[in-house]
């Protein structure tokens, strides 16, 4: 039986995971001497290489010395936790990336406390030595407290350490051993990390992540925990709620370098593709039919925010989109649900109430969707809120910014209006590192204005921390909108006549209809707008009535900027080529009587 190794590489978001597994493929001859491998060849989806973030965990394996390892690359940001505590389940060991110059950052921590928790043997890579500004000595004692503030035990201590440098393709033991490849890291991953323990008896195998194939359905991914998995056995699948079915395996697959390898039967501690099963799920346990014992279930995070999905009900729907009644979007959701077990989904009728870790993690799901060709309008997102011994309880979150020194004030303060309250500070060269406990409601919408405020230094990551008793109201947008009140194209002569009022978000010749956002107010309090209104013709000629049009361009929000920014009655209306900003209510004589309603609610409720 071949040797083995399963092995995750931890870090937090952008301290170099993908470019080190890059290198890892290169140097252990994965692909033929002819062959070009691409950066960040691990983040195969669109979507991926556009913000260059992994979002989906993904394994491959190289052979090094005779032993098979299988690597687990895992995504960094703390919306897309829920793939990194599936796939610690398939490792003994970690890889834990650290950042020369950053050091440990919230996630780091994070995907650190789940991997010693699970008992996992850390080796501790100190990244970007090459970096101008890199710290490695200061960073190992900060690895090493970080390492007994979450407990560790002896064993997980006495970890091995190493420096590398990802992109220019090498690591090392000492920082004055010679930097020449990336051998000594394959060499320490062999040496320290525990082969998986080989328990004989009846087959248990749990699946933890899911792939789907048009043409074979859907395909669990999981480890071999017990005996040996062979397409020959009688087997069953044990459910999350327990139900039993037959399991008839029509393919089984290991992992050969980066491609899947059909095999008939695969053994104890390894990584395997199973096909056949058309309602496999995670935590899933494959077992044999005599001896049907189910694993442990995988325990996950709850979610912190969600948002209700509705169907698209505007003037403009069905023009780009191509699934655009609440059927498709049920359809697509459930099967969401499926792939991806950190998101929750609640069928409400008229409309679907998403929840997950962030406004990141459900704005992928959104821009999925709308590449794929559906429309939708989405709400605010909204915190989920906990009553605890009778205690209305908010979740809070772990808040690390890395700013220059000029503008650690404004963010200080910009946190403080936030019911953010500080935990720590530090310098490091001209910069700062500010930690603070702050709200999940307080960071909606916080990211770009500490961009806007710190004219684009600002490196902003938060992780989720704890559940807290609620801390009162925290200011909503301000400053009101600007709002079409009819259907058409839009005139450059009617923006440029109201450009005083306030900013844009949308272009001459853009259409807009009634009830729809085109900008925002300078002040409070909405307004509405023709935005239809031409020049008038007319015989006179005068220098005084003819004057240049200057249109400024256009603010143009992104999906999470669109979701962070609306209000309470807003929607954002999303299809495969626009997201446009809308009011819930489209007539504006509608949200009158709207406000009307609420004031005298909350009239009666206060006289009570």
């Amino acid at each position: 039986m071949q040797e083995i190794r399963n092995i995750a590489i931890i870090a937090h978001v952008d301290h170099g995971k993908t470019t080190l597994v890059d290198q890892i493929i290169k140097q252990t001859k994965v692909f033929r001497d002819n062959q070009e491998i691409q950066e960040c060849f691990m983040d195969s989806n669109d979507l991926e290489r556009e913000r260059g973030i992994t979002i989906l965990a993904k394994n491959i394996s190289v052979i090094h010395k005779g032993v098979k390892i299988n690597v687990l690359d895992t995504p960094g940001h703390s919306d897309f936790g829920g793939q990194v505590e599936r796939v610690l389940k398939l490792a003994d060991g970690v890889l834990l990336l650290v950042d020369a110059a950053e050091g440990p950052m919230p996630q780091t921590r994070f995907v650190l406390d789940k991997a010693l928790k699970l008992g996992l043997k850390p080796i501790v890579v100190i990244n970007k030595i090459d970096k101008p500004d890199a710290r490695p000595k200061e960073v190992h004692e900060k690895v090493f407290d970080l390492f007994c503030e979450l407990e560790a035990n002896d064993d997980q201590l006495d970890f091995p350490l190493l420096y590398a440098s990802g992109r220019s393709g090498w690591a090392a033991t000492t920082l004055e051993a010679p930097r020449t490849s990336i051998e000594p890291l394959m060499d320490a991953i062999i040496q320290y990390i525990p082969a998986p323990k080989v328990l004989e008896g009846p087959v248990q195998m749990q699946v933890a992540t899911l792939d789907y194939n048009d043409y074979v359905g859907r395909i669990g991914i999981g480890r071999v925990y017990r005996g040996t998995l062979s397409t020959k056995d009688k087997l069953v699948l044990i459910k999350n709620n327990g139900t039993v079915e037959n399991a008839e395996l029509r393919q089984v697959f290991v992992y050969s370098g980066i491609e899947r390898k059909e095999v008939t039967e695969v053994n104890c501690g390894d990584l395997c593709a199973v096909v056949g099963m058309a309602d496999v799920g995670i935590g899933d346990t494959l077992c044999d039919a005599e001896h049907p014992e189910a694993m442990p279930p995988i325990v996950l995070d709850e979610p912190t925010l969600s948002m209700m999905f509705r169907v698209n009900d505007s003037p403009l729907f069905g023009q780009d989109g191509k699934y655009i009644s609440s059927r498709h979007l049920r359809e697509r959701l459930m099967k969401e649900v499926q792939r991806d077990v950190a998101l929750r989904v609640e069928d409400l009728g008229d409309c679907f109430k998403v929840s997950g870790r962030g406004v990141l993690h459900i704005s992928v799901l959104i821009e999925n969707m709308r590449r794929e060709g559906y429309e939708m309008t989405v709400s605010q997102p909204h915190v989920i809120l906990k009553r605890i011994n009778d205690v209305l309880n908010e979740p809070i979150e772990i808040l690390a910014v890395d700013v220059p020194d000029e503008y650690a004030g404004k963010i200080i303060e910009m946190v403080g209006i936030r019911r953010g309250e500080m935990v720590h500070m530090e310098a490091h060269g001209n910069r700062q590192m500010l930690e603070f406990e702050i709200p999940t409601r307080g960071l909606i919408g916080f990211r770009s204005k500490a961009l806007t405020a710190s004219a684009g230094e600002a490196i902003v990551s938060h992780r989720f921390l704890k559940y807290a008793p609620f801390k009162g109201e925290i200011p909503q947008r301000t400053n009101g909108v600007l709002i079409s009140m009819a259907q058409g194209r839009i005139a450059a002569y009617a923006i440029d006549g109201l450009q005083q009022r306030g900013i844009f978000f949308v272009e001459p010749n853009d259409t807009s209809y009634e009830g729809m956002i085109v900008g925002e107010n300078s002040k409070e309090g909405d307004i509405m707008c023709n935005m239809q209104r031409e020049k008038q013709l007319t015989n006179v000629r005068a220098a005084s009535s003819d004057r240049a049009l200057k249109i400024y361009p256009a603010t143009i929000l992104s999906l999470e900027q669109a979701l962070e920014y609306i209000a309470d009655d807003e929607l954002v209306e999303v299809t495969p080529h626009h997201i446009r900003l809308r009011k819930w209510l489209l007539k504006e004589i509608d949200r009158r009587h709207e406000h009307t309603r609420k004031t005298k609610e909350k009239d009666e409720a206060a006289s009570l």
